[in-house]
């Protein structure tokens, strides 16, 4: 058939070529290994303490990159463990393709020092990968330019054109008040050539020199006219009358209500006095209180207990925890307070030295107790201190410190 291609004849025997056919150096394992693991040289170096020059040159098998020959099958070991891969395999292939041959014991080979002109240091330094500026997992350093950005150019230039503007401004207007404008006249002026016949009476031209109709210069003022030009004239001072007399020319005995009073002879002779006054008034004016003064009331307590007075208008006056024995005199109000008590059975009442209560029984509350001298009397009876001891020992006590 034309056109037709003929099929290739099939070898018996014959087998394509997988991977694992082709012969893999040791640096190439190890690169997969180490890309599998996702870590580069610097990582291996963070990670194993193994300089990265190190770990590229038992990549590459290049003996020569180390500085002692006697670390290279620890490094390789290491770096094979490291990798997952078995450490005498990996040592072996890399003797292998390295032509790396141990060195025991004291032989040159294994000592640390080199020469100058030693060709194996010349060849490690070729591939020394950190001496390459083109190594790729050396980062690249950034220029100074790469840094800027235009938009903070663009920034920087507009704060220095407003600084520049304020700047040019505030000297514009410092220029503009220090400025002093002179303005010319039309006509010099002469001394006293604005003087008339109003200052002192003097002529006008009496007092300047310049010149007359004539051309002839004027004499000068006469000392006479500048005496009576520059004479000080007298002031009108006004007059001051004081409306009230110092208050060290007042007499207490005259004035105010330390003044003696005035007899009836007196008020008949004073043409301001009032017609409704008495005849005489008494000796002594001094204020005198005849109503009673109102009872003193203290609270005490013979146990703790806790008390609130309230004045009329609701406010607080005394709230708190009476001690045993501890007194609180009541203040004396037009309108009587109101007491609110906790235990009242152990509070009682002192009415002008007599005792009264207790305000409640045992440890309940008492309410709104109007705290008067005659409401108390009215509403409980004297205490009995043979009723409670507490009341008893109190009253004791205090009778004894009255004693003494």
């Amino acid at each position: 058939m034309i056109g037709r291609r003929e099929t290739p004849p099939v070898t018996v025997g014959s087998k394509l070529k997988g991977f694992d056919d082709f012969d893999l150096r040791l640096g190439d394992v190890m690169r997969g290994e180490r890309a599998t693991l996702g870590k580069s040289l610097l990582d291996v170096q963070r990670e194993l303490k193994i300089k990265a020059t190190y770990i590229a040159a038992i990549e590459n098998a290049d003996p020569a990159a180390f500085e002692t020959q006697g670390f290279i099958a620890g490094y390789v070991r290491s770096y094979a463990r490291y990798l997952g891969l078995d450490p005498e395999w990996a040592y072996e292939r890399f003797c292998s393709e390295g032509n790396f041959v141990t060195a025991h014991g004291m032989s040159p080979a294994a000592s640390a020092s080199r020469t100058a002109n030693d060709p194996k240091r010349d060849k490690r330094s070729a591939h020394d990968p950190f001496t390459d500026p083109d190594a790729v997992f050396i980062p690249r350093g950034e220029s100074f330019l790469t840094r800027i950005e235009p938009g903070a150019i663009g920034s920087l230039l507009v704060l220095v054109m407003l600084i520049s503007a304020i700047g040019y401004g505030a000297l514009t207007v410092f220029k503009a008040v220090q400025r002093v404008e002179l303005a010319p006249l039309e006509a010099t002026p002469g001394i006293g050539s604005g003087i008339g016949t109003d200052m002192a009476g003097l002529p006008a031209g009496s007092l300047g020199g310049g010149r007359d109709d004539g051309g002839v210069v004027a004499a000068g003022p006469s000392i006479e006219a500048l005496d009576r030009l520059y004479r000080p004239q007298a002031l009108d001072v006004p007059v001051l009358t004081a409306r009230d007399a110092p208050i060290a020319t007042l007499d207490p005995s005259d004035v105010g209500t330390m003044a003696a009073p005035l007899d009836a002879a007196e008020l008949a002779y004073e043409p301001d006095v009032d017609e409704t006054l008495p005849d005489a008034l008494p000796e002594e004016s001094a204020v005198q209180v005849v109503a009673a003064d109102a009872a003193e009331v203290v609270l005490f307590a013979v146990r703790p207990s806790w008390v609130r007075v309230q004045a009329a208008d609701g406010s607080v006056i005394f709230e708190k925890i009476l001690d045993v024995g501890e007194k609180y005199t009541l203040p004396k109000t037009e309108e009587p307070p109101l007491l609110r008590a906790g235990n009242s059975g152990s509070v009682y009442f002192s009415v002008n030295g007599r005792t009264y209560g207790p305000a409640g029984v045992g440890p309940s509350v008492a309410k709104n107790i109007a705290l008067s001298a005659s409401s108390l009397k009215e509403i409980y009876a004297e205490a009995d201190a043979a009723k409670d001891s507490d009341l008893a020992r109190f009253l004791a006590v205090a009778e004894a410190k009255n004693g003494n």
